[in-house]
């Protein structure tokens, strides 16, 4: 291992303890991947944060092969999946959140109530239709849920967060959960104002600029 692919490791391990930090994940149920050359680096199936280390971290070739006696998390699939079809992709998050999760157990999509939704690329977020955890269709499905977007949720399940860095995908977890928080705060208090496809579209152009979008461009 050199010294780029340790600081790779180095920094999965640290995005996935930040999902527990901010409360997105809890015990062993979230997973990162970060695109690193030829394959991609993602964290290991069934090992609790605090005792994970970047030599636990498991390099996985894009045909899903990996080194013996490394087991890369159950959800392996669609990470490799969405760093396949989507090159521009450097990361990925998955994690259950209670406010996405709670939408995604309805199979709820979030439509336009706050314009911070044009960050994941569009006017709503999609939610998948249910498959079972780290299955092909899983995957497929997860695929179809993030065309033109950076976020999903996965029916009765949790969510995806994709970006160029480990860094904007992280941002873009957080971001979604605190949409999906905010949603569920407005429906108690009575019926969001969904703002119009015209206006969210907008704001997305303007977003190209913001935030770490401008940092992703140097």
């Amino acid at each position: 291992m050199d010294r780029d692919e340790r600081i790779a490791r180095e920094g999965v391990v640290t995005a996935v303890r930040d999902l527990d930090a901010q409360g997105l994940n809890r015990g062993t149920s979230g997973n990162v991947s970060v695109r690193f050359r030829d394959r991609l680096l993602i964290t290991p199936s069934g090992l609790p944060t605090a005792r994970m280390g970047p030599d636990d971290i498991v390099p996985l070739a894009f045909d899903g092969t990996h080194p013996d006696g490394l087991k890369p998390s159950s959800e392996w699939r669609f990470h490799r999946d969405i760093l396949a079809a989507r090159p521009e992709i450097g990361a990925v998050v998955h994690a259950h959140p209670i406010h996405c999760t709670a939408f995604a157990l309805c199979g709820r999509e979030i439509p336009a109530v706050h314009y911070m939704i044009a960050a994941f690329g569009g006017p709503n977020v999609r939610c998948a239709p249910y498959a079972p955890y780290g299955t092909a269709e899983l995957s497929e499905l997860a695929l179809a849920a993030l065309k033109d977007r950076n976020v999903c949720l996965l029916a009765n399940h949790g969510m995806i967060a994709a970006g160029e860095s480990l860094e904007k995908a992280l941002w873009l977890a957080v971001e979604l959960e605190t949409l999906c928080w905010q949603y569920a705060v407005a429906l108690q208090v009575g019926a969001p104002n969904i703002l119009s496809d015209h206006e969210i579209n907008g704001t997305v152009e303007r977003f190209r600029g913001y935030g770490l979008n401008a940092v992703d461009k140097g």
